[in-house]
C-alpha cells in the first residue's frame, strides 16, 4: 500500500459510514486504475468538473457492489450452536490441555452435561471433539493457553 493510499483510508472508510447505515454495500476503490482516479481529481480540482469523478464513482461501486454481493454469497451462514456455546467450547478445551491427566471424552460429557440441554448435548460434544483434533500449535492463544501449556 503506497502512502498515499494510508492517508486517504481513513477518509475512505468513513466515505463508507452512510452507506453501511442505509444496509448498502460498501465502496472500494481497489480495482481503479490510479491514472483515471488521478485524472478525475484533477478535472474537479483544475477545471471545477466533476463529471469524470462521478463517473468514476458510480463506475466503481457498480463494481464494488457486484463483488461485494460474489463474495457475501459465498460466505457460510455462522453455525448458530457455536456461536451459542463458544465459551463453553473454549473453556472446556483449556481445561483439557491443562489437565492432559483426565480423559478428555468423559471430561467433555460431564462438562456439557452440566450446562446444555440435553437435545444440543451431541451436537456440541461433536463440536468440542472437532475443535479438539484441530488443535494445532498456532492456536493456543484462542483457548487462552500459553505455547508452554500447550506444549505440555
Amino acid at each position: 500500500m503506497s502512502l498515499r493510499s494510508r492517508k486517504e483510508l481513513p477518509s475512505r472508510l468513513a466515505a463508507n459510514l452512510p452507506l453501511f447505515r442505509a444496509n448498502l454495500c460498501p465502496l472500494t476503490f481497489l480495482d481503479v486504475p490510479e491514472q483515471a482516479y488521478s485524472r478525475a481529481t484533477l478535472g474537479v480540482y483544475e477545471l471545477t468538473r466533476v463529471e469524470l469523478l462521478r463517473d468514476l464513482n458510480v463506475w466503481a461501486y457498480e463494481r464494488s457492489t457486484q463483488e461485494y454481493l460474489a463474495l457475501k454469497q459465498n460466505l457460510a451462514e455462522p453455525a448458530h450452536l457455536r456461536l451459542a456455546w463458544r465459551d463453553l467450547i473454549k473453556s472446556t478445551i483449556c481445561e483439557i490441555i491443562l489437565h492432559a491427566e483426565n480423559e478428555p471424552l468423559a471430561h467433555i460429557r460431564r462438562t456439557v452435561a452440566r450446562h446444555v440441554p440435553e437435545h444440543e448435548q451431541p451436537s456440541v460434544q461433536a463440536l468440542i471433539v472437532e475443535e479438539l483434533r484441530r488443535l494445532h500449535e498456532g492456536v493456543p492463544a484462542r483457548y487462552g493457553l500459553r505455547p508452554s501449556e500447550y506444549a505440555a
